[in-house]
């Protein structure tokens, strides 16, 4: 499964960090907004299109936290800075991750 891949190997796909702040909001589920990605700590990877997969790391932390596509490209998050940056499809520890894998 390439949500857990992801959380195992965060290299498997691009990554966008966001800053302290937003990690509480993410690990319940939100959605990554822009300005979790533009301020002090959020790290954006300017090659990164609109509808890409992404894992979401965050600032402070060596793995994953989310798997997410991004709603618009890393670029327009950056000049926008307003609204959804990304949706937020699996995170750490919710009813996907917890789903016993099968043999």
């Amino acid at each position: 499964m390439m949500a857990s891949l992801a959380f195992e190997d965060p290299n498997i796909m691009k990554k966008l960090q966001v800053d302290r702040g937003a990690i509480k909001f993410v690990l319940s589920g939100a959605n990554i907004m822009c300005p979790g990605l533009t301020s002090p700590g959020g790290v954006l990877d300017d090659d990164v299109q609109e509808e890409t997969p992404v894992a979401i790391m965050a600032e402070g932390k060596q793995h994953a936290l989310a798997i997410g596509f991004t709603k618009m490209s890393a670029k327009d998050i950056r000049v926008i800075n307003k609204g959804i940056g990304v949706d937020n499809m699996h995170y750490l520890n919710d009813g996907l991750w917890k789903i016993e894998r099968l043999e």
